[in-house]
């Protein structure tokens, strides 16, 4: 009979929260009532801008809130499609980043696992953003620890903004499952030491740095089976 691989173990589980619980993409629609046909598009050089800012904002040292690099992000995407953004309709698409939707299995997902270990996020996220779509969620229910790189003053991968999770949640970095759809994430999470869980939502080809996530899933409510 084929044995049962061994349980992960693991004391408190950190999510990230852009594209993990909190679909990026359902800004598409605001984009499209106002620029009709194009908000997937949008949506795709938006998050792509806002990714890289974060690390060229790491890199040079010159640190700026995530709610100032997604505003520079969306100014980007607009000006790249020609697309004319007043004041009012920034301020709307701006406005709805604060309720994204959360993907479809997620509140269930943590509910269930906040019933046996804490729970938290650490994002790239400024704090109100955060505060602000977890609780629109609901999620403040089922989450111990909203946590922001912005009380360090430099984004994701650094390893230094992983530690965070360490020194908030009181657990060794061996002990923490860190759980991230976004690839890069995972790899910086797994050469800092934690235990990894890879949410590969749509199917996408592998980092090849060498530091491979410990479980690759296709949605949150893989996880349990892994772990208890």
């Amino acid at each position: 009979m084929p044995q049962t691989p061994p349980k992960t173990a693991i004391d408190a589980l950190v999510f990230d929260a852009y594209g993990t619980l909190y679909d990026v993409a359902s800004v598409t629609a605001i984009c499209d009532s106002h620029f009709p046909a194009s908000g997937a598009k949008i949506s795709e050089i938006w998050r792509q801008k806002q990714l890289e800012y974060t690390w060229l904002s790491s890199l040079m040292g010159r640190y700026q809130d995530f709610w100032q690099i997604t505003a520079a992000g969306l100014r980007f995407a607009c000006g790249a499609l020609k697309l004319e953004l007043s004041e009012e309709t920034f301020r709307l698409i701006m406005e709805n980043y604060l309720q994204l939707d959360s993907y479809p299995e997620v509140p269930a997902a943590l509910e269930g696992l906040a019933e046996k270990m804490p729970l938290a996020i650490l994002s790239n996220g400024s704090p109100e953003m955060l505060i602000k779509v977890t609780q629109h969620n609901g999620f403040n229910r089922f989450i111990k620890e909203v946590l922001s790189v912005h009380e360090l003053r430099i984004f994701k991968p650094a390893p230094q903004v992983y530690d965070l999770a360490v020194r908030k949640l009181g657990v060794a970095k061996e002990k923490i499952g860190f759980v991230s759809s976004n690839a890069w994430d995972a790899a910086g999470a797994k050469a800092f030491g934690f235990q990894v869980f890879w949410i590969n939502r749509f199917d996408r080809h592998p980092e090849q740095l060498d530091l491979p996530p410990d479980h690759e899933i296709r949605t949150l409510d893989q996880i349990p089976p892994l772990i208890f």
